[in-house]
């Protein structure tokens, strides 16, 4: 089963060690993590990397690169994900073959129809609702492309945007596998149990599909 909670660690909105914010997240459970650095240096991402990977692998958390094949190829991390404006999802593969993962991200029906075409092992898709997280976001697509998207791909379905505690549930009913947070996550009073609640959502939503 794809991991329902998926943690983007971006370490603009951390102010604690980037390795205490991954031990918490690893303490609330979450087996899907995402290092999302748009600011560092290679050597910097590289280390930081390294890093992340030596401490959540041994604890069974897979851990991905943003944007960077090759890095995640040198550390040996446990896959990486593109964008659009990134290196195509078939020449990532070349870079980091199965067992690591290659994701992508999609913010219309054309996107994801070509990803859903590739080798990807699965499909982000939003913003759902409107993001502070990105300087120059896509358009929102909304709930009713995650339906959409459920009806074009049985490739996992990565729901990403602006979710919060209080919208995961409407995006789980939608059709979605795993939702991906950034904020309502890093930000939380407690990111453990903030973690918990979101795949304790995804189990009671999840268990009344059948």
């Amino acid at each position: 089963m794809f991991p329902p909670l998926y943690a983007i660690l971006d370490p603009s909105l951390i102010t604690e060690p980037i390795l205490t914010v991954a031990e918490k997240l690893a303490d609330g459970g979450v087996k899907l993590v995402q290092l999302r650095d748009k600011r560092a240096t290679p050597a910097a991402l590289c280390a930081t990397a390294r890093e992340l990977s030596g401490f959540l692998s041994p604890r069974g958390v897979r851990f991905i690169l943003n944007d960077r094949p090759d890095i995640a190829a040198i550390v040996g991390v446990s896959g990486v994900h593109v964008g659009q404006d990134d290196i195509p999802v078939e020449d990532a593969r070349k870079i980091c073959p199965a067992p690591r993962w290659v994701g992508v991200s999609t913010h219309n029906l054309k996107q994801l129809r070509e990803a859903d075409l590739t080798s990807a092992d699965y499909i982000a898709v939003g913003p759902v609702f409107p993001t502070g997280t990105k300087a120059n976001p896509d358009p929102v697509v909304g709930i009713e492309f995650l339906r959409q998207a459920r009806q074009v791909t049985k490739k996992p379905l990565v729901a990403i945007g602006g979710i919060t505690i209080e919208t995961a549930a409407d995006v789980f009913r939608a059709g979605a596998d795993s939702v991906a947070v950034i904020r309502d996550l890093l930000l939380a009073g407690d990111i453990a149990s903030r973690a918990r609640e979101y795949q304790l959502i995804a189990d009671q939503i999840f268990l009344s599909r059948g």
